[in-house]
């Protein structure tokens, strides 16, 4: 009897290390936030403390980069691994359409390894604010999920006090509904709007699945216009305070026209009141969505989930606040391509990477994190690496494409190029990053720097041949 007891043991033991607890993974993603907004990058104007207190215990990259500088094709591309060249996934659509029944997206990964898998409000394309108001899945990908949960809100219909700061001139127009800069200073909670409420259902599913290896994936929709959030989010930033980016006398000559972004303070028609009211929204925008974090972020600790769940914060793409007179996004500079991305791995010590890194390499870390194995064809390159040695080098350069997989942009440690059309028939950018980080003088023209531009001429050349080649090895049509 008494072996028979040892014996029982040690197979309790056996199962147990062979059935070690699979990580949770948690996955937030906020829309259109760039780096240059939160303040543990470097915009001290802006307050970010529950992302702040992420980045202090993650690993902090400094040069992450969208695919592509609009939520439907950045999307589509980080959550399949694929780059919008190689699926000719540009528009707002869930990728599923082009990546085929086949290839699995990185969440229906997990799906199909026994995890739960949600996803609350916006991760695969939403249209913000229409989806939101109705409520509805926009181009969501259902084969991804277990269970999907919608957010609704009243977006620009919120009650409350409203500015329209785009193409109102004369101020006559109070708000207006569309991808267009209506303000909102609102009254009401948190809860009023969709973001308060898709960390309210984050927190329950947390809650609910908390003994069951889950993937969850929680998108906020702020600070996408409209910029809506309670009044109080409004209070730390009177606009009289915001200090503009420097305005250069004839800043756009030496860009060509298709660099021109397509929302601009001066077809927007706005004052330099309304441009510091735009920024001051955002700002108000981000703070709210920041407290949802927190709210999230919180509910991790309080069910001691901590120690057994990766966590991953980001964006889809970046945000111009009057760079330029540049709004918006679409473009391919600095502030439209360049998000925010922390990753916070249990046990591993907090770090900051240098690197070069890109969105669709978050499908490969995090499945190698939780030990699954997915396709040697997906086009993303594990950040695992970095986690343990932050100055590992994983990308030379990133990659990232706009107008339709036509314009595209190869950024070093040196240089931004940006070139439009395959034949570069509509021009192109060259900006040295080390001197001038802004982008005021395009070099691209310049004939010292012909050498340069044709480096990466050729560098093109060989990534799009290189990213068109499909699983099979033959070229995409």
């Amino acid at each position: 009897m008494k072996q028979f007891f040892v014996y029982c043991i040690i197979l309790s033991l056996i199962v147990s290390c062979s059935q070690e607890k699979k990580p949770n993974v948690l996955f937030i993603i906020s829309d259109d936030l760039t780096a240059s907004a939160v303040s543990s990058y470097e915009n001290k104007a802006c307050y970010t403390p529950n992302i702040d207190q992420l980045a202090s215990e993650g690993i902090r990259y400094t040069k992450a980069y969208t695919q592509y500088p609009v939520c439907g094709p950045s999307r589509a591309s980080l959550m399949s691994g694929y780059y919008p060249n190689a699926t000719k996934t540009y528009g707002y659509v869930s990728g599923r359409e082009n990546i085929g029944p086949n290839r699995k997206t990185w969440s229906q990964l997990f799906k199909e390894n026994g995890y739960y898998t949600a996803r609350v409000s916006k991760i695969f394309h939403m249209g913000v604010p229409i989806d939101i108001e109705t409520g509805s899945n926009g181009t969501d990908d259902e084969a991804s999920w277990t269970e999907r949960f919608n957010s609704q809100g009243p977006e620009w219909k919120a009650i409350g006090d409203a500015e329209l700061v785009q193409n109102n001139p004369d101020g006559t127009i109070e708000r207006k509904g569309g991808n267009v800069m209506t303000i909102v200073k609102a009254d009401g909670d948190d809860l009023v709007h969709s973001d308060g409420k898709t960390a309210e259902k984050a927190i329950e599913l947390i809650k609910k699945h908390k003994n069951e290896p889950f993937f969850l994936a929680v998108g906020f929709v702020r600070p996408h216009v409209p910029f809506v959030a309670p009044k109080s989010y409004f209070e730390p930033y009177p606009f009289e305070d915001i200090t503009m980016p420097k305005k250069v006398e004839n800043d756009w000559d030496d860009i060509p026209k298709r660099g021109i972004n397509y929302v601009t303070s001066l077809n927007g028609e706005m004052s330099l009141e309304q441009e510091k009211k735009a920024v001051a929204a955002y700002y108000a925008s981000v703070s709210y969505m920041d407290a949802q974090v927190g709210k999230v972020l919180q509910t991790l600790k309080d069910e001691k989930l901590e120690d057994n769940t990766i966590v991953i914060f980001t964006s889809d793409h970046g945000f111009h606040l009057g760079e330029h007179d540049f709004w918006m996004k679409v473009s391919l500079h600095e502030e439209s391509v360049r998000v925010p991305l922390i990753i916070k791995v249990p046990g591993k010590t907090p770090q900051v990477c240098h690197s070069f890194v890109e969105l669709l390499d978050l499908y490969p870390t995090v499945a190698e994190l939780a030990g699954l194995k997915y396709s040697k064809h997906i086009q993303g390159k594990s950040l695992v690496k970095t986690i343990n040695q932050p100055k590992h080098s994983v990308r030379d350069m990133a990659f990232s494409v706009s107008q339709g997989g036509k314009s595209f942009l190869l950024r070093n440690h040196k240089w931004a190029y940006i070139q439009y059309n395959e034949d570069a028939s509509e021009g192109i950018e060259l900006f040295d990053m080390e001197d001038d980080p802004k982008q005021y003088t395009n070099l691209a023209n310049n004939t010292e720097y012909t050498e340069t531009v044709a480096y990466f001429k050729e560098q093109l050349k060989k990534k799009l041949k290189q990213l068109r080649r499909n699983d099979l090895g033959f070229e995409y049509p």
